[in-house]
């Protein structure tokens, strides 16, 4: 907006500079002819010119940022959608090694009991995948999850920064969730794509796995509650 105010005060010191004062003798009155200015329209035409390149060059830095695609980057929503598949595929398979060590660590019966059941589960879900994939015409491939990588490791330095009980249990409850919500956005976000790509074989198993995940979710936050008060009192 400075650069702007500037521009207006050049045109009026211009405009005054090149305006002609013409007196008429018979009337002794003096009129003001303002001729037209090429020198000030010239200014602001380069002015309005470097404003435009300037931002065009902030524009091409700010783009410049972006991440760089790689070579086999998907190219449309189906091969969006089969890469999801293929990052899903591998973190079901981790949890069927990941869970047991939960298994192994949480002291609640009632924990226990519900981990082992979501265990069946993820093992159909594993299955259920190569379903999904068979469905779609395509080869059943995992590829790593860095996201689930990361949530069973976190999940493994709770349970070692916790004693065996109560809080060791709130904390694999903590970490069980987290992996829930991240599976219900991942298979919410798939059915989604696998409808409009008028999959509609897929959506169905894609489902009947969100809706696991879900209830599995609801579990969890049933249990927590009694066993976070117990956990809560041990700080007393």
């Amino acid at each position: 907006m400075q650069y702007k105010r500037t521009c207006l005060n050049v045109v009026k010191f211009d405009l005054l500079s090149y305006a002609n004062h013409i007196r008429d003798p018979l009337t002794d009155i003096t009129r003001v002819e303002v001729k037209p200015c090429f020198f000030v329209t010239r200014i602001l035409t380069i002015n309005h010119t470097e404003m435009k390149n300037t931002e065009s060059k902030a524009a091409q830095g700010t783009s410049s940022k972006g991440v760089k695609a790689k070579s086999d980057a998907a190219q449309g929503l189906r091969d969006l959608f089969i890469d999801e598949l293929k990052d899903i595929y591998w973190a079901e398979k981790e949890l069927t090694k990941a869970i047991p060590k939960m298994i192994k660590n949480a002291s609640s019966p009632e924990l226990v009991e519900a981990l082992t059941s979501h265990l069946e589960e993820t093992k159909k879900q594993v299955t259920r995948l190569e379903e999904v994939f068979s469905s779609i015409g395509e080869k059943a491939v995992a590829k790593k999850c860095e996201a689930m990588a990361g949530l069973t490791k976190e999940a493994e330095e709770i349970m070692e920064a916790t004693e065996s009980g109560v809080v060791r249990d709130a904390g694999i409850i903590s970490a069980g969730q987290k992996v829930e919500h991240y599976e219900i956005a991942t298979y919410g976000t798939l059915a989604s794509f696998a409808r409009i790509l008028g999959e509609d074989e897929a959506v169905s198993l894609l489902e009947e796995t969100l809706n696991e995940e879900k209830a599995a979710d609801v579990k969890l936050s049933e249990i927590s509650d009694s066993i976070n008060v117990d956990a809560s009192d041990e700080d007393q």
